[in-house]
Formats: structure tokens, C-alpha cells, sequence
């Protein structure tokens, strides 16, 4: 009996060794080997087929044209703005000082400066955001919360065509239409604000009958940037998430509450980034402004004056441009909309991101 017990002890100690031999080779190949065709594309780029390389090569390189052609504008704006800059009477920091006439008769003598200039293009544009952003909103939250599904594509449409209609045919309705019907709107905002610095009129005011100043270019600048908010906002909204709209409503919110709580707080980076790009598309603006806003190197802080924003006094000189010196003057004021418009679109576009991540 003891013999058999011996016996039987060994031969279980010998099955259980072969199976210690055996296990861990399992083990370890599981350990240090994946299956077959776990990540051999990746490592050995297999599975990579000719379309999947050209389509990487084609965006690649399309990404890096665009980087290529933004730097080279950079640099083409620096090169030709330094000999001009070089000879400003009041040297560098005049160009950011000097804001009275430009005088670019002595090429080697000039007075030229951007004050003016920047206030009057700031001015112009955030008066376009401050009349187009609620307008904005309630395209958006109307279109995305109460409009009733068979006009929300027409609706969207006709918004969206706004952009479409080009800047000069909005300098043109500005000038010969909105500004006369306007006239008798200044003429109550004098009667009364007169002695508040943004209604004040001056003996070079332009008149109100033709309404050629900022007050009328911001309105029309508002209506051009108008859709690019309302449709950058609306796609933020319907996004929302059902799951907290219908949370909303089983907690017995009103619409309105629902959009106060749900809607308003998700999209809010969107319609603020939507308004950013508004603002870029303002700061460049030149035709519409060059024919509803009367022509004026002065800044006084008023509305009913006229102005000179970047774009337009580049336009207003182009005379100028066959000396490289006197153009290179207007092309620093231009190298400074580039910076300008450049920080608030990449603004709009860190603020995108951020609302993604």
C-alpha cells in the first residue's frame, strides 16, 4: 500500500512538472507576444496603400502651403515697411504716436502714425459687435430652439446669405440709402446728447443728410458679420446635448429655462468665438467703409464724425504705391491690421479648441 501511494506520488509530481514546464512558455508568449496583425500596419506600415499615402502627402502638404503663404506675407509686410519706417521724422515710436496728417511728400522726411487709425477701426468695429451680437443670438436660439422645423432651413438660408452679397453692394445701399434714412434718427441723438462726447458735432462734422460717418459704417459693418455669428453660434447650439435638455424639461423648466441652463451655458464659447471672427472680418472691411464713411485723419471719439480706418486709408493712397518708400508707409499701417486681425482670429480659434477638449 505504501508502495502504491509512493508510486502514485511520483507519477502526480512527474505530470505536475511537465505541466510547469509547459505553462510558462504559455505564459511568457502571452506576455511578450500579441496576435498576428496586432499592429502590424503601424510598425511595419503593411496595410499603408497607395491612396492613404498620397492623401497624407496632398494634406500635409497643403497645411504646410498655408503656413508657408502666411509667413511670406509676414515677411513680404516687414521688408517693405522698414526702409519706410526707417525714415519717419519721428522714428519708430512715432509711428504709434504721430496722429496728425500723414505727410509722405519727403520721402526722406516723412510724418506718418497709426493713433487715428487704430481708434477709428476699433471704434467702427466694436460698435458693428456690440449692434450685431444680440441680433446674432436671437437668430441662433430662435432657429435652434423655436422655429418650426419646415422654415429653419429657409430662415437659415436667407441669413446665411447675407454673407454672400458683396461688400461694395453694402457700401452702395449704406451710402445712398441708409445713411439719408438716417438723418432724421441723428438729428434726435444731437438734439439731446449733444454735450456727451460720442454724439458731439464739430464744424467739419459730415452732414446729416448724407449720414457718411462711423455710426452708419458700424451698422452696415454689423450687417455683415451678422450671419458669420448667427451661424457659428446656431451650430453650437443644436449640439447641446439631449441628454440635459431633457433633464431640464423633466425638472418642469419653461423653454426659456431650458435655454437659459442648457442651451446658452454649452454654446457659449461658440457664440463668443463666432463673434470673434465677426470681429476679424470687420477690422478688414474696406469697400463698404470707403464709400459710407466720409474720409477724415482726425479722431474725436464721436459717431457723427468721419474716419479713416486701416484698410480704407490704404485704399484712399493708392495713388501713392508707384514709390516704394511712400507705399511702404501705408503697407506698416497694413503689417499692423495683419498682427491685429491675426490675434483675434487665433483667439476664435483657441477658444474653439478649448470648448472641444
Amino acid at each position: 500500500m505504501a508502495d502504491y501511494n509512493s508510486t502514485s506520488g511520483d507519477h502526480v509530481k512527474l505530470e505536475d512538472n511537465r505541466s510547469a514546464e509547459a505553462h510558462p512558455v504559455t505564459v511568457n508568449s502571452s506576455k511578450n507576444e500579441q496576435p498576428a496583425g496586432v499592429n502590424d500596419g503601424v510598425k511595419s506600415g503593411s496595410v499603408r496603400r497607395p491612396g492613404d499615402r498620397v492623401f497624407e502627402f496632398l494634406s500635409t502638404a497643403s497645411a504646410t502651403l498655408i503656413t508657408v503663404f502666411i509667413a511670406a506675407i509676414g515677411i513680404f509686410l516687414v521688408l517693405r515697411a522698414l526702409p519706410a519706417l526707417n525714415r519717419n521724422a519721428n522714428g519708430y515710436l512715432g509711428f504709434f504716436t504721430y496722429s496728425d496728417t500723414w505727410n509722405t511728400s519727403d520721402v526722406d522726411n516723412m510724418y506718418f502714425g497709426i493713433p487715428n487709425l487704430f481708434a477709428t477701426t476699433v471704434m467702427m468695429s466694436v460698435l458693428a459687435l456690440i449692434i450685431a451680437m444680440p441680433i446674432a443670438l436671437g437668430v441662433a436660439v430662435f432657429l435652434s430652439n423655436y422655429a418650426p422645423k419646415s422654415i429653419v432651413k429657409p430662415m437659415g438660408y436667407l441669413v446665411d446669405m447675407l454673407a454672400a452679397v458683396p461688400s461694395i453692394v453694402y457700401g452702395l445701399w449704406g451710402w445712398l440709402v441708409l445713411g439719408p434714412f438716417l438723418s432724421g434718427f441723428y438729428e434726435w441723438l444731437e438734439s439731446w446728447g449733444a454735450g456727451f462726447f460720442l454724439f458731439s458735432t464739430y464744424s467739419n462734422t459730415p452732414s446729416f443728410a448724407t449720414g457718411r460717418n462711423i455710426f452708419t459704417g458700424g451698422i452696415v459693418l454689423a450687417i455683415m458679420i451678422l450671419p458669420i455669428i448667427a451661424a457659428t453660434a446656431r451650430e453650437v447650439f443644436v449640439q447641446t446635448p439631449k441628454g440635459h435638455i431633457e433633464a431640464a424639461q423633466a425638472l418642469g423648466a419653461t423653454r426659456w429655462e431650458v435655454v437659459r441652463m442648457t442651451v446658452l451655458p454649452f454654446g457659449l464659447s461658440g457664440y463668443v468665438s463666432g463673434s470673434m471672427l465677426g470681429l476679424g472680418r470687420a477690422l478688414g472691411e474696406t469697400m463698404a467703409l470707403y464709400m459710407v464713411v466720409s474720409p477724415s485723419s482726425a479722431f474725436r471719439g464721436s459717431l457723427f464724425d468721419g474716419g479713416t480706418t486701416f484698410a480704407t486709408a490704404i485704399a484712399n493712397a493708392a495713388p501713392e504705391f508707384n514709390n516704394d518708400i511712400k507705399a511702404g508707409a501705408y503697407i506698416a499701417a497694413g503689417l499692423v491690421l495683419f498682427l491685429l486681425t491675426f490675434v483675434v482670429n487665433a483667439i476664435a480659434r483657441s477658444m474653439v479648441s478649448g470648448k472641444k477638449k
